[in-house]
């Protein structure tokens, strides 16, 4: 594949730091964002920008004004479409290089390997803002061999982590079950402020990008957690945990399993902060 005058100008700050031959890689390659809201929205902006050839985008919400607050992909425009539809708009308006896959979808147990196997995708984030989803997310990577980003906002705060196979711990060593019922505020009670889903937005897409060149260190066997308040970033080193129900050395989980309890006030896969 040989890179248009076009792109050769689009990518050209790219291009100084790792040639046209990392570009390729970039416009070969395959991320599935699952959640279009305060976590997904930045992270497939900068997919897009960079020129990531295939970004699939899964949420079964609609754009409500409450999101634009943090969800800057979508716009008051937006304001009651389904929330994949708006963000293809935006992707494609962004950079027409790109082919966005939409996947208007709640993400179970029989949906999230489907779609994962549709067009073979390179890499998954995960931005949603349920543990039924996060957990099922990290297991169908496990059990597929698919590296992912997890993240998670809430107030002041997040905190991210890279899963890749045989290397490092994935989320269940070290979130080994959900908690009960009430433990953790949802976002709707406690509050987020959109910047912070920003900030770890884009280390979610920088993450992506950096697996995709082969280049850098990801957070594989770290949790990086960031603090808004006092602007402080803490990168806390994690092992694999060999007790791990699914990829320790025992494993007790061989099967999704669709788990019930939700947070935010939404049903699995279906909330994306």
């Amino acid at each position: 594949m040989k890179l248009t005058n076009e792109q050769l100008e689009r990518y050209s700050r790219h291009i100084i730091l790792f040639g046209g031959k990392g570009q390729k890689k970039l416009l070969a390659g395959k991320v599935l964002v699952i959640g279009a809201g305060g976590l997904g929205a930045p992270a497939a902006l900068y997919l897009a920008a960079a020129g990531v050839g295939t970004i699939g985008i899964v949420d079964y919400d609609v754009v409500d004004l409450s999101n634009l607050q943090r969800q800057i992909i979508h716009s008051t425009a937006s304001v009651g479409q389904r929330k994949v539809d708006s963000a293809r708009h935006t992707l494609e308006g962004l950079n027409p290089d790109v082919h966005v896959v939409t996947y208007n979808e709640w993400v179970n147990s029989q949906t999230l390997p489907q779609i994962i196997d549709d067009q073979h995708y390179d890499f998954i984030i995960d931005a949603t803002d349920n543990f039924p989803a996060k957990f099922l997310i990290n297991d169908a990577c496990v059990l597929g061999g698919h590296p992912f980003s997890h993240a998670g906002i809430i107030r002041f705060g997040g905190q991210t982590l890279t899963y890749v196979p045989g290397k490092g711990p994935c989320y269940r060593c070290i979130f080994d079950t959900m908690p009960p019922a009430g433990a953790v505020p949802s976002c709707k009670e406690a509050g987020i402020l959109g910047a912070v889903g920003g900030v770890i937005g884009c280390i979610q897409a920088t993450e992506a990008i950096k697996y995709l060149l082969g280049q850098g260190e990801l957070l594989t066997g770290a949790l990086l957690t960031y603090d808004a308040l006092t602007m402080r970033f803490r990168k806390i080193p994690v092992g694999h945990n060999p007790h791990c129900a699914i990829c320790g050395d025992a494993p007790s989980i061989h099967e999704l399993i669709d788990y019930k309890q939700p947070v935010c006030e939404s049903k699995v896969g279906k909330g994306s902060l």
